[in-house]
């Protein structure tokens, strides 16, 4: 029997990034049973509960090779987590190489497929001959600022600009400042630098796979073809993951949705690694009481950092229900259901109950808003969410938004605003009925003729001819 051609996929530490690549990877074989993937996992800390679940759920074409952990105390003391995911990926790179060895001298190795993090070991790659290729589990519009870093740099420069002026790329609808990730707005940063090298070195790499499709980001798409030093760019989205992998909050939340009347509820979420403040908590718990919707939130412990969790699990010993305002579950207890930690969104979002998804913003949950066809109000916490929310909002207009005090807080009266506004308000009505559309088109774009299937299909034929 003639040997399965081998396609090697290296993600980036934490669980919001190897979700993403190894969804990508269970479609690709899906579509093309002939290759096997092995996925090379570099982690920080030992791999999370979660992360080890969801590697039980793959099919057997795909195999997993957990890394030696990386410790936190090997990572810089900063508050960007770009440079740590990247650089753990930088000191597992010994690891990596002897993992290729291995693979490669017992298959047909024919590329390798990274996170835009583990861009390192692309050196790797040309070491072994092999293409290389980046997935990015991201917007278009994120690919753009990597492909017109130059243009964003002068933007970010330009001393005399005002402020006030929103910032623009070809393609991409304007965003405010406060929209672009932390280390944009201060140039010195770290981060900032990292960026710029990424985006010199992503011109050298084969191919970038980008988890969206042509009908959501249409002018994201044709302006990145019209670069003309680039790699190719194929998008293969709307790629999200099927199945939640959780505890027995799943049961208790779809138990609950069942006895509520369709499209009524607000579903909650800042992701598996968004926190609010105490005070953020308690403004939004009232919001959600006095706008006397339906709800469903999980709820996480209260940080002062808003990605406190992304690399770290949930403090089993307190529970984040006692940091509720006194009174509130009583008070709502037949208008609301609040679960700690973790609830299952993908069925959540899926549920005729689900009327709305008031969300973070990180691409994995955009991507499921759209694929189910749920309202959004947009509520960016960290990262790029800035940069979706106003895509969402401004751009497809599927989102409402909250607006920020001078302080940083959302007030509940605002809360109340943006979720009536979604369930009741005229604007809510269009909302609605252009996230349908969206859905149609996400669904039409994987099918068998859809326009990212044609894309997955043009680079599985590179690779067949190898």
């Amino acid at each position: 029997m003639e040997e399965k051609p081998h396609v090697v996929v290296v993600p980036s530490a934490g669980f919001t990034h190897l979700v993403p690549i190894l969804e990508f990877s269970k479609r690709l074989v899906n579509l093309h049973p002939q290759f096997h993937i092995t996925c090379i996992i570099p982690s920080i800390g030992s791999p999370p509960s979660s992360s080890k679940s969801y590697l039980q759920t793959l099919p057997p074409t795909i195999s997993s090779i957990f890394l030696p952990p990386i410790s936190l105390d090997q990572l810089p003391d900063t508050e960007i987590l770009a440079v740590q995911i990247e650089l753990s990926v930088k000191l597992s790179l010994s690891y990596i190489k002897q993992e290729l060895k291995t693979l490669i001298s017992g298959s047909k190795v024919v590329a390798i497929v990274v996170d835009v993090f583990a861009h390192d070991v692309f050196d790797l790659a040309k070491d072994f001959n092999l293409l290389f290729y980046v997935y990015l589990p991201l917007a278009a519009m994120i690919l753009s600022t990597y492909f017109y870093s130059s243009k964003l740099d002068e933007i970010l420069s330009n001393e005399s600009r005002d402020p006030n002026e929103l910032i623009k790329i070809p393609g991409c609808v304007g965003f405010d400042l406060n929209d672009l990730p932390i280390p944009f707005r201060f140039r010195s940063n770290i981060g900032y630098t990292k960026f710029l090298e990424r985006a010199k070195k992503i011109h050298l790499f084969d191919g970038i796979f980008v988890n969206s499709f042509v009908e959501f980001e249409e002018d994201a798409i044709k302006g990145l073809k019209e670069v003309k030093k680039k790699p190719m760019v194929f998008p293969v989205g709307p790629i999200i993951q099927k199945v939640s992998i959780g505890d027995e909050n799943g049961s208790k939340c779809l138990t609950w949705l069942e006895k509520q009347e369709p499209k009524s509820v607000l579903f909650v979420s800042f992701g598996s690694g968004g926190t609010l403040s105490q005070d953020q908590v308690n403004e939004l718990a009232y919001g959600l009481e006095l706008s006397g919707k339906k709800f469903l939130w999980i709820l996480r412990l209260p940080n002062g950092v808003a990605n406190a969790t992304y690399f770290v699990g949930e403090n089993e010993i307190d529970d984040p229900l006692k940091f509720l305002p006194n009174g509130f579950l009583e008070r709502t207890k037949e208008q609301g259901l609040v679960v700690p930690c973790w609830g299952p969104q993908i069925q959540v979002l899926e549920h005729s109950s689900t009327g709305g998804f008031l969300s973070h913003c990180g691409w994995n949950s955009v991507l499921e808003s759209v694929v189910y066809g749920v309202p959004v109000i947009a509520w960016p916490l960290f990262a790029e969410q800035g940069m979706n929310a106003a895509m969402l909002c401004d751009g497809v207009k599927v989102a409402l938004r909250p607006k920020v005090n001078d302080g940083g807080l959302v007030e509940r009266d605002e809360i109340v605003k943006v979720v009536k506004g979604l369930f009741d308000g005229e604007e809510g009505v269009e909302i609605r009925r252009r996230i349908e559309c969206l859905k149609s088109v996400a669904n039409d774009a994987i099918d068998e003729l859809g326009s990212s299937t044609k894309a997955l299909s043009e680079v599985v034929a590179i690779w067949n001819g190898i």
